[in-house]
């Protein structure tokens, strides 16, 4: 995104995850998705009168885990605060988050050569949802209260929305990895707020603050910045003033609107929540706890540059997502050319793969195979991608399908020679027009020498060839 007339964009992002357990944060309540609506709630979430709160442990170990992989420190004591604000979707009236002690603070993580600093972790409760039916007006789904979460709060050190997008896809990425959730966008488990201000470059001030809510796509995160942005350097322009406050961004316009006044934290009235003790780590604890992270992103992507040869972009492409490293991994340990498996899984099969990849279908038993009879020369460039393709959708044999499709790949010089030479001697014109400067004809040449071959021959020899008749002057 290019700056308007020098406004610089400064942006924090807050971003919210639902953790992966398999009840919620004060109560034995399941918190599976999909169920029907309010059939996972008891008396603790659905706040009734002398119903007491219990800590799940599995938060306090998911939110260390959380914090240890985005650098954090975790502190040793903290506590639940009850923040008083009127959720309409919240039975109780009232919220338990964390407030001034938080359980994680002061991290950071890397996104391309720029670090991202992390102000907090702080575990809290989900509030319920909304459902707005045009005949029966507003109705409420309590089961995702008291469902676990994780606020991240940024430091504001993004400047732009493709910034912004890597972060929370980094960050994505990493609580994956951790296994504290599964991050799935599309069924509410992250979502992010956005605070943004814009200001003159050079200008030392902030500007005044807006908050953007509740952003669930990556798309929409950085659409809601650009149009966020654009609105506030207008609006100064015309000589007006920005107007803390928060605001919505309507997917089907591109554009934001306003919610309500923002609110400080006096407004929420927080308080030390009466009915739960404080949470105490020891060190022990926490160094227990952390043997348990798997090797993250970072550490995974130097490795594979290293290890197979591949660049810093494509480990990084590779690491992004658990599922696809876990199985390159896989596919590295069975091949003899795990450069190629690397490129052909981010050339070819990610092409196949949907957005949200949970299961990769092919094996990689069979990509290994592929990636071998590449390296080896046994097929073309052509009939790899026909090869991964029916192995992909239909779990044929690589080898099997290129024997009995007769497949494997021309490399006889006689037959490469053969094949160039008719094609030359069949169309004298096409050789005319390219030693007359029209060079786009070789690319013509070259498809009918494949042609000729069914697409099986070794393109680089027959392209080496093809060049050195034609720049010769016979």
């Amino acid at each position: 995104m290019k700056l308007i007339k020098d406004y610089e964009l400064v942006v924090g992002l807050e971003v919210h995850v639902e953790l992966s357990t398999e009840s919620k944060i004060f109560c034995s309540c399941p918190t599976a998705f999909g169920a029907e609506p309010n059939t996972q709630v008891y008396p603790v979430c659905m706040g009734l009168p002398g119903a007491m709160p219990f800590l799940n442990k599995k938060v306090v170990e998911y939110a260390v885990k959380a914090g240890l992989s985005t650098n954090c420190e975790i502190n040793s004591f903290s506590r639940c605060d009850r923040k008083h604000y009127f959720y309409p979707d919240l039975p109780k009236a009232y919220q338990i988050s964390q407030f001034d002690i938080p359980i994680c603070r002061g991290g950071w993580i890397d996104i391309g050569n720029k670090r991202i600093g992390i102000t907090r972790i702080h575990i809290e409760e989900d509030a319920g949802k909304l459902i707005h039916h045009p005949l029966n007006g507003t109705m409420i789904d309590c089961n995702r209260c008291g469902v676990p979460l994780l606020e991240i709060v940024s430091e504001p050190d993004i400047s732009s929305p493709e910034e912004a997008e890597a972060y929370v896809k980094k960050l994505r990425s990493v609580l994956v990895y951790a296994g504290v959730s599964d991050c799935k966008m599309n069924e509410g488990a992250l979502r992010c707020d956005v605070n943004l201000s814009v200001k003159k470059i050079g200008q030392s001030r902030l500007g005044v603050r807006t908050e953007i809510k509740n952003l669930n796509s990556f798309a929409f995160i950085r659409k809601a910045i650009e149009a966020e942005y654009i609105r506030q350097v207008n609006t100064l322009e015309r000589g007006g003033q920005i107007i803390r406050e928060t605001l919505r961004f309507d997917t089907d316009t591109g554009k934001v609107y306003t919610m309500r006044a923002k609110e400080d934290a006096a407004d929420y009235r927080f308080f030390p929540e009466p009915d739960l003790p404080p949470i105490i780590l020891t060190v022990d604890q926490i160094d227990g706890i952390r043997p348990q992270l798997p090797e993250l992103p970072d550490s995974r992507k130097k490795r594979y540059s290293e290890q197979f040869g591949i660049s810093d972009y494509d480990a990084d492409v590779l690491v992004s997502n658990r599922t696809v490293a876990d199985w390159f991994e896989a596919v590295a340990e069975m091949s003899k050319y795990p450069k190629i498996a690397a490129n052909l899984t981010i050339s070819q099969l990610f092409r196949l793969l949907p957005a949200d990849i949970e299961e990769i279908p092919l094996s990689p038993a069979a990509m290994a195979e592929i990636a071998d009879m590449s390296g080896d020369g046994e097929i073309n460039s052509s009939v790899t991608k026909k090869v991964l393709d029916e192995a992909y959708m239909r779990g044929t044999s690589p080898r099997e399908y290129v024997r009995e499709n007769d497949l494997a790949q021309i490399n006889d010089p006689s037959v490469i020679q053969a094949t160039v030479y008719r094609v030359l001697s069949e169309n004298p014109a096409l050789i005319a027009d390219y030693r007359s400067g029209k060079t786009n004809v070789k690319k013509m040449l070259m498809g009918l020498c494949m042609k000729l071959t069914h697409g099986k021959a070794d393109p680089v020899k027959m392209n080496e060839l093809l060049e050195k008749l034609l720049n010769s002057e016979e």
